[in-house]
């Protein structure tokens, strides 16, 4: 239940930023910003989407108790790590927050998608297939 719990507020979080970046950022981002952005608030709906899907094939029992655990923890990490750097980076010319040490985490960020997805793939059950 925590789990879903956790991926449906970072649903409702993606509306919300994206929200944001659509009427309060649009006139005071550059348009590249504006796309890194919006690159952010769709990666950040895809796998906060994706946390759903482990949640629920895992409760299907399709998905073994140690992969659950692995992949949801690697995909959280990817949306905080990718997203969040891309939030941040996006976002620098208005905040004035020093943030370009963030540009190495975004790649970091999609190595723990990728990862999150793999985890859950050797995790399946024979019964899943």
């Amino acid at each position: 239940m925590k789990n879903l719990r956790i991926a449906l507020i970072l649903l409702a979080l993606a509306v919300v930023l994206g929200a944001f970046g659509a009427h309060a950022l649009k006139e005071r981002l550059a348009e590249d910003s504006l796309k890194v952005w919006n690159t952010a608030v769709l990666y950040h709906f895809i796998h906060a989407i994706g946390l759903v899907m482990i949640v629920i094939i895992s409760n299907l029992g399709w998905l073994s108790e140690r992969g659950t655990k692995w992949s949801i923890r690697s995909l959280f990490a990817g949306i905080a790590f990718f997203s969040g750097s891309l939030y941040f980076l996006s976002t620098r010319d208005i905040t004035g927050l020093s943030v370009s040490w963030l540009g190495p985490i975004t790649p970091i960020g999609g190595l723990f998608f990728i990862g999150g997805w793999l985890i859950a793939a050797f995790n399946l059950k024979k019964s899943a297939a």
